[in-house]
């Protein structure tokens, strides 16, 4: 059974470091692009970044680069989303989802998601 399970979700002051972890099982990560992504109640999913297997090509949304670090540790099945700098407009649920080989912007062709953890960022 494969199976997605985010955890690291809490709240956190601004300014704050907050660090996601995903877990996978049931699977290798080693041929699939790992995404993260967020959504707030009413809004749409929003993409925040995403490896690449095949080159290691790491992709970050607009408003997360250069405070978000997303890194795969493949011993333990696990990705990981550091969050750094951390704004209020970063509180949302946030997922992992799995796509074979590339990273895609289009949300249904990702294969597998987790349930998703809240963050949430304020004072």
């Amino acid at each position: 059974q494969v199976q997605f399970v985010e955890s690291g979700g809490g709240l956190v002051q601004p300014g704050g470091s907050l660090r996601l972890s995903c877990a996978a099982s049931g699977i290798t990560l080693d041929y699939y692009a790992i995404g993260w992504f967020r959504q707030v109640p009413g809004k749409e999913r929003e993409g925040v970044s995403c490896l690449s297997p095949s080159d290691g090509t790491i992709y970050y949304g607009d408003s997360v680069k250069g405070r978000f670090t997303l890194s795969r540790a493949n011993a333990k099945n696990t990705v990981y989303l550091q969050m750094n700098s951390l704004k209020p407009e970063d509180t949302a649920v946030y997922y992992c989802a799995a796509v074979a080989y590339v990273c895609s912007g289009a949300l249904h062709e990702y294969d597998y998601w987790g349930q998703g953890t809240q963050v949430t960022v304020s004072s």
